[in-house]
């Protein structure tokens, strides 16, 4: 399993898949933050939006629908909701327009997180009162406890062990007694970790090799894990097509809870659809299995996250026309 979405780019665009054996089968992993962030998130944003905020997101969470619509049909019909390239715009929004309320989408894992602490640092030191984030950010590591039983091996997420270490994989790998291989985003390099993992597996072998040591260093991004641990506490979190995993969200620690959006409060709800989002992030269905992929489903016209974001893999494998 390749867990992050700029890996599974990297394979279907490189065409990786035609040159394995067939006794090796890539699937693709929960490594895309938008496909895991549940519907009760997007729906709790609209609601926030009706109350007057203005909402504050990246690009890739504008069409990812919900129950009622995604922050694209809400837009349409009048709401506030902003499109942002950095987490610190909203910074300068809150002291351009001081009687207005602003509430950031606040969704990604460890790789960004510390992003998130930093904002969330400036707007109490420069004591701004009318922005918030409505938190949905996940720890990558307990979801892969749960995928273990179903997987013989991991291409570590390159970007989240930048930030926590070589050593976040290494006491993985002895937890689950699973190899996972570290690896750079080329062709290439993605090649090399599946190699590592195919020989790793063929000796019976549980360890975690880490072919990305320009970026990657045992430890990690010391400071950036220190921000992590100041402003964020660890809780339950729901995940799309998983369900509620324990110690895998991310929360604003009660000394920053005046910059927090009702987080907690999301609630998310078990609704039938056709939409096969769940499987494919749990390696279960590769896209072009999902019944809806490519037919009623499409960028333009998205059942589920996974078609909407650029590191979702069904918007991936449908821009390589379904192969």
């Amino acid at each position: 399993m390749e867990v992050c979405g700029t890996h599974t780019s990297t394979i279907v665009r490189g065409g990786i898949r035609n040159t394995l054996p067939e006794n090796v089968r890539l699937v693709s992993g929960p490594g895309c933050p938008v496909c895991v962030t549940g519907e009760g998130y997007i729906d709790r944003l609209i609601e926030l939006g009706k109350e007057g905020k203005t909402i504050i997101t990246f690009g890739d969470m504008i069409k990812v629908p919900g129950e009622n619509g995604a922050l694209a049909d809400f837009k349409a019909s009048g709401g506030k909701v902003s499109m942002v390239y950095s987490p610190f715009d909203i910074v300068k929004l809150a002291k351009e327009f001081p009687n207005e309320e602003f509430v950031f989408a606040a969704v990604g894992f460890e790789t960004i997180a510390p992003i998130y602490a930093m904002l969330v640092k400036r707007l109490r030191d420069e004591g701004i009162k009318n922005a918030k984030l409505l938190c949905a950010i996940k720890k990558i590591s307990p979801a892969l406890k749960i995928l273990a039983k179903d997987v013989d091996g991991f291409i570590a997420p390159g970007h989240v062990a930048a930030i926590m270490g070589e050593c976040e994989f290494k006491t993985l790998a002895h937890k689950l007694n699973r190899p996972f291989c570290i690896a750079g985003f080329t062709p290439k390099a993605v090649k090399a970790a599946i190699l590592s993992l195919v020989s790793q597996i063929e000796k019976n072998e549980k360890n975690t090799t880490n072919l990305y040591s320009s970026v990657v260093s045992y430890s990690g991004n010391e400071k950036a894990k220190g921000l992590m641990s100041e402003v964020f506490e660890e809780k339950s979190a729901a995940w799309r097509g998983i369900g509620e995993i324990d110690g895998s969200g991310l929360y604003l620690k009660g000394e920053f809870a005046d910059f927090d959006a009702g987080s907690e409060g999301v609630k998310e709800k078990e609704r039938k659809t056709a939409c096969r989002c769940g499987d494919v992030l749990c390696g279960r269905l590769l896209p072009v299995e999902c019944p809806l992929f490519g037919k009623v489903c499409t960028p333009m016209s998205p059942k589920g996250p996974c078609m909407v974001s650029s590191e979702g893999a069904c918007g991936i494998w449908y821009q390589c026309g379904g192969k």
